[in-house]
């Protein structure tokens, strides 16, 4: 497991394939490999999704867009399934890819300033299949639940 030194974006961006501006993680902040994830994203005013929010806007304007918020979550669970045989090049080797979400809530919004906590758990694998659960916090309120989350992987060569 790793402690609360964590591994930092550069470790990121060397297991799984996203970069700037759909990178949607900073730091994982304990891992066990095969079992449970931790990762962060600091939500700022500078994200791409506040772009053209014009000075009459309301504080609702600054609401970070739900589909965000699940594709950070997203991000965490294929760092799981990923972390030990990382693929940073989507072009070539394995890729992971979701299948389908159920039972996804989301609770109340996430606003510039605030940091995300994503805890990703692999509930069972079978072959190249994983069904991932979890939820998303800011401070102790749960934000988002994922009830379940189908990830497969695949050689990049069966996609074409």
């Amino acid at each position: 497991m790793i402690g609360p030194v964590g591994v930092g974006v550069e470790g990121i961006r060397k297991i799984i394939p996203h970069r700037y501006p759909i990178l949607l993680l900073d730091r994982v902040l304990a891992v066990t490999p095969g079992e449970s994830l931790v990762a962060v994203k600091a939500v700022t005013c500078t994200e791409p999704c506040y772009e053209g929010i014009g000075d009459d806007a309301g504080p609702g304007a600054y609401d970070y867009p739900w589909p965000l918020l699940l594709e950070s979550w997203a991000q965490a669970a294929a760092l799981l399934a990923l972390w030990e045989s990382p693929n940073p090049d989507v072009l070539a080797g394995d890729v992971v890819l979701a299948g389908g979400m159920r039972n996804v809530r989301f609770h109340q919004p996430v606003r510039p300033g605030q940091v995300i906590e994503h805890r990703v758990r692999l509930v069972r694998k079978v072959g190249e299949n994983a069904v991932m659960e979890g939820e998303s916090l800011v401070g102790s309120v749960v934000v988002q639940d994922m009830g379940t989350m189908i990830e497969t992987t695949r050689p990049i060569g069966a996609l074409a």
